[in-house]
């Protein structure tokens, strides 16, 4: 069990220079923004939720039950807090979000085989979790909409790239299907199923109204 717990958290030690020194730029941005929000013309709260989100979404995708070896893990909720980003401010700031979180994947945890699946699975699914944005109303079914967002992406990568890995017998879309459905699925099922424990999405509304007053 002890061997299990260590396992989960073990990528902490693994966290590289350069993405400690990502992660401590994001911070210094949302705190200047913050201090500084009275001479700039933009919407320096959006800015600052931003980095916040990105952030805490950073260090909960280290804390990992399953690893896949070509890239991709079950974590707790990492996504989640970027599902909250884009219900309180929408899909663009969601989609813009997500993108740079897909570049701190890509900084965290590189699997390159091509350009083009370098965009597949990292900034182009990453920013598909902003399409929770659109559902204003109706935060659940837009985790089910962000997180299908994200393994369409996957899935695309999944048959383009990743079918020779394929079992003898199983067709590239089959096999993504499989991979991607079991672990991005497993992702969505455990954020949905947190948005579900009342008290959480109780503080979740709770917190929204609070700034859409401010």
């Amino acid at each position: 069990m002890l061997n299990y717990l260590a396992s989960i958290f073990g990528d902490f030690a693994e966290i590289r220079s350069a993405t400690i020194a990502v992660l401590l730029i994001l911070v210094a941005a949302a705190a200047l923004f913050h201090f500084y929000r009275d001479r700039l013309k933009f919407d320096t709260r959006t800015i600052v939720y931003g980095g916040v989100c990105i952030a805490i979404s950073f260090l909960l995708s280290y804390i990992r039950f399953y690893h896949w070896p070509q890239g991709g893990s079950i974590t707790p909720g990492s996504m989640l807090p970027l599902f909250i980003y884009a219900y309180y401010f929408g899909p663009v700031a969601g989609i813009t979000a997500g993108a740079a979180y897909g570049i701190l994947q890509l900084i965290q945890d590189p699997y390159i085989l091509h350009w083009a699946q370098v965009l597949l699975d990292y900034p182009l699914p990453f920013a598909a979790l902003g399409l929770a944005g659109f559902f204003k109303d109706n935060f659940r079914l837009g985790i089910l909409v962000g997180g299908f967002g994200r393994f369409f992406f996957h899935f695309l990568s999944g048959v383009i790239f990743f079918g020779s890995y394929a079992p003898p017998g199983m067709s590239p879309f089959a096999y993504s299907i499989a991979v991607n459905g079991s672990i991005i699925g497993t992702e969505v099922a455990i954020c949905f199923a947190i948005s579900l424990i009342p008290q959480f999405y109780n503080a979740v509304q709770n917190l929204r109204r609070s700034i859409i007053r401010a």
